[in-house]
């Protein structure tokens, strides 16, 4: 099955029915007239020259425009490249990468994407979302002509969607997604959290990132649900547009549910028809997953992927989840997906060793225009995802560490999730991270914490609370408070940012 043909089917069951909703603009389409705007799209590419496998460059803020830039690539057998706003400064580097014929853009990237365009030859046409700049067309002109789409190659197998890994263990690399096995996967994302019609789905996190594909994207309009977009998000505005777009289900990353929570907190109720919250791109602290359990009886569910998956590792259930239980575990894998733990040798470990953790049964068809790091993150078949976890007697997953960020302090392997939970049900911490400082044969653990308003900070007695909770010895651990830590546009910790700044000298 084809990305857009979910679109294009939920249009024939219910084409009155409301699709999509750019809320910062108040902007929407029902089914019907979202499936006439990806024709119109679709037309314009082609009109500009987009023939199939071409790439189409998006560089924008989230909106209505940009889903419809993903969707009429799609339809004429192209491929959506997505690169982060955040990412501007770097944007030579994306597009030698796929070098994409085409570019959209919104006004603002404009410097950005001229300075980029006279170093990358391939990219033969700019489109500015927002009219006509100066070396750019019109999409609102090109959409009002209404150019007539070529008929649809229907390739199943063909390349759709590029969205670049978060670049954590060396230069970002673009991972190649397929529309079956993602289809496939994102149905199975909308049975395993119980999607119905009658759903509306609101994402707030940046398009450019696989996650809003398979989480506020496709598995949505798989099950018919009306989806809300989101791109100027704030703590007060964001839980005001969830309240009234009357949302089902947030789709977001803990940093955003963080902030949902106090919100709501403060209000003195959840927004809209909430039943539940989909989070992802970087680890839940079980903090946050009790907070929202406990204080507004809702279910986070975690997911656990990467941009090479197209899907999930690993998924939990809309439900809360019973005192008591272990609030680390992710979740099972899904039907699509065959997932393993592996040891040095490749053999599979039982339940409950941490080892490697793998699968197949549907992935990326590989980095684009890097055979050798595809060759060895695929070897054997088996996705390797350089992450370490464990597989209980129940098939949850439970991630431990990434491989590159495990610490060896004293000849002892150190998890730093463990040390970072720890600290995060500490009173007055919000946030924590470990790091190693020294050579990795043997590492100084340092731990860098953001505070709650009006929490006061001390290390040794943080070093002495979380002491009982853990197995190592703890006396070279430093801790140190920070502002603020920096963050992925995934809404995860960036520990290399944070090894480098530790490096300059700069962490204040």
């Amino acid at each position: 099955m084809l990305m857009h043909q979910l679109l294009s089917d939920a249009a024939e069951r219910a084409p009155d029915k409301l699709a999509f909703c750019w809320v910062d603009r108040n902007k929407t389409l029902t089914y019907a007239q979202a499936v006439a705007a990806m024709e119109r799209m679709a037309g314009a590419l082609h009109d500009c020259g987009v023939r199939r496998g071409d790439r189409v460059g998006v560089l924008a803020h989230n909106g209505m425009d940009y889903v419809l830039a993903m969707l009429g690539a799609w339809r004429i057998g192209a491929v959506a490249a997505l690169v982060n706003i955040k990412f501007a400064d770097e944007l030579e580097y994306y597009w030698a990468d796929h070098e994409p014929k085409v570019v959209i853009y919104t006004h603002d990237m404009r410097d950005a994407v001229m300075r980029a365009q006279r170093s990358v030859r391939a990219v033969q046409t700019l489109i500015c979302m927002d009219g006509p700049q100066e070396g750019a067309l019109s999409l609102p002109d090109l959409m009002a002509a209404d150019f007539k789409a070529p008929p649809d190659p229907r390739d199943e197998t063909a390349i759709a969607h590029l969205s670049y890994t978060s670049g954590t263990t060396g230069k970002p690399k673009g991972a190649c997604l397929c529309h079956e096995p993602t289809v496939r996967a994102s149905r199975c994302i909308a049975e395993r959290l119980q999607l119905r019609a009658h759903d509306v789905s609101f994402g707030p996190t940046a398009l450019s990132s696989s996650y809003q594909l398979v989480g506020n994207l496709l598995p949505p309009l798989a099950a018919g649900c009306s989806i809300n977009i989101m791109g100027r998000w704030t703590q007060p505005t964001g839980w005001d547009a969830i309240d009234a777009a009357q949302a089902t289900v947030l789709v977001g990353n803990p940093t955003l549910l963080d902030e949902v929570l106090r919100e709501s907190e403060a209000r003195g109720r959840s927004p809209g028809r909430l039943r539940m919250a989909l989070t992802g791109g970087a680890p839940l602290p079980p903090t946050l997953k009790a907070a929202w359990r406990d204080r507004l009886r809702l279910p986070i569910v975690e997911s656990y992927g990467q941009s090479e998956l197209g899907g999930f590792v690993a998924l939990g259930y809309p439900e809360l989840v019973p005192q008591g239980a272990d609030l680390t575990r992710i979740g099972p894998s899904l039907p699509d997906k065959e997932v393993r733990i592996f040891g040095t040798n490749d053999d599979t470990l039982p339940a409950g060793e941490v080892g490697d953790i793998v699968l197949r049964g549907g992935f990326m068809w590989g980095y684009w225009d890097k055979p050798e790091k595809t060759a060895e993150a695929t070897r054997g078949g088996w996705l390797r995802t350089g992450d370490l976890g464990v597989i209980d007697a129940e098939g949850f997953i439970t991630l431990r560490s990434r491989r590159a960020e495990l610490l060896v302090v004293d000849g002892v392997a150190w998890y730093p999730r463990d040390v970072e939970e720890a600290l995060c049900e500490a009173p007055g911490v919000r946030q924590a991270a470990l790091i190693g400082v020294g050579n990795s044969g043997d590492q100084k653990p340092v731990a860098f914490v953001t505070m709650l308003d009006g929490a006061g900070f001390d290390g040794a007695a943080l070093k002495n609370a979380i002491a009982p909770r853990l197995s190592y010895d703890l006396s070279p651990l430093s801790i140190r408070a920070v502002g603020a830590l920096p963050m992925t546009p995934t809404g995860k910790i960036s520990k290399g940012d944070l090894q480098a700044m530790v490096a300059a000298g700069t962490l204040a």
